[in-house]
């Protein structure tokens, strides 16, 4: 009994210890001041409420870093998603790899970015990825020569689309822009999403490990003379993407590619290095692409009588807030979305329906 007795007091002591580490000031009648390290990892879960919030925050980072080209790699086996980014932007110091990912920290001193998605550029946006995953570091970077950085996601703690398969088909809004205007919200129209948006500032390129090796090899091959690399003994003093294009064999392009967060089997390195597996076009050339997405159509616009109107294109994000909003209630009731929540406009009002899944 004194053991155990000499535990619980341990267990209540290490309780009270925690507690003291998240609370600066007891204001009593049961509030306190948290301090800024809980405050900030409590803002950081709710910042990222799904796998597409975790890939728009690192696509926002590779653009911010000047990156011409984002290669997106993701994959899932069982519960757990792997999302690598390659990107050739400015890069990363070797002693600033870790803690990019702590809070606050950040390159954007002078300028804060607004975009779509918010605001960016306070230092949060891969301390709230980290916060939200498995895994997150950076697998290859240094200054001038691009990065590559892989997440690890648990889709048991972290929600994403069931359909990632989907491809959004692509309309035009009431500014005469191009923009996804249906499908699912999955990894695929998020990465379609921002490379509209950030059209003529970069490339955005998705597909599994494989298909990214073989687009950024060939890519690179445009531009990199192979010859003026065969006096380099270290692959890593070439720009990440490059390093692709200079493996010699397949079994130095799996090692390579590994390096870099892309995991292959050697039989898929030699289709790579064979031209069995193809290199891809841009999200947009696909989206563009009648053989590769469906056909842009024209947006329809809802409108009661008294003249309101909402755009698809609106209605469509209009669902999406509502979707991430609903967790309120899903992780309450353990309850989840059959599809994309329902925005109608009727006649005085907006409806929004969600569809619940039967099998909650």
């Amino acid at each position: 009994m004194s053991g155990e007795g000499s535990d619980l007091a341990s267990f209540v002591a290490s309780m009270g210890g925690e507690r003291q580490l998240r609370v600066e000031e007891n204001l009593g009648e049961g509030y306190v001041r948290l301090r800024v390290a809980e405050a900030e990892r409590r803002q950081a879960k709710h910042d990222i409420r799904c796998v597409e919030d975790v890939v728009i925050e690192m696509l926002r980072n590779a653009r911010d870093a000047g990156a011409r080209h984002i290669y997106v790699a993701t994959t899932r086996v069982g519960n757990l998603r792997t999302t690598t980014m390659l990107d050739d932007g400015s890069g990363i110091p070797l002693d600033m790899q870790a803690r990019i990912f702590e809070a606050r920290v950040t390159s954007k001193l002078e300028s804060v970015r607004m975009d779509r998605w918010g605001v960016h550029g306070r230092g949060m946006a891969l301390y709230s990825v980290k916060e939200n995953s498995v895994s997150a570091e950076v697998m290859s970077s240094a200054v001038g020569k691009g990065s590559s950085i892989r997440v690890v996601t648990d889709a048991d703690v972290l929600s994403e689309r069931a359909d990632q398969s989907s491809w959004p088909s692509v309309g035009v809004d009431d500014d005469g822009e191009q923009s996804c205007v249906r499908g699912p919200h999955n990894i695929v129209r998020t990465c379609c999403e921002f490379a509209l948006e950030e059209r003529g500032t970069c490339e955005v390129y998705l597909g599994s490990p494989a298909e990214i090796a073989a687009t950024a090899r060939a890519r690179a091959a445009r531009s990199v003379d192979s010859a003026g690399y065969l006096f380099i003994d270290d692959l890593s003093e070439l720009p990440v993407i490059e390093r692709l294009r200079v493996a010699a064999d397949a079994q130095e392009l799996m090692s390579v590619a590994g390096g870099l967060g892309l995991e292959m089997s050697e039989r898929t390195a030699h289709r790579i290095v064979s031209g069995q597996i193809k290199p891809m076009r841009s999200v947009v050339a696909r989206l563009t692409h009648k053989g590769d997405a469906p056909t842009p159509r024209e947006v329809d616009l809802v409108r009661d009588r008294r003249g309101l109107r909402l755009s698809e294109h609106d209605a469509e994000e209009f669902s999406r807030i509502m979707e991430r909003d609903f967790s309120f209630v899903g992780d309450r009731y353990y309850v989840s979305l059959l599809s994309d929540p329902k925005v109608r406009v009727g006649r005085g009002r907006i409806v929004v329906t969600f569809e619940l899944d039967g099998n909650d």
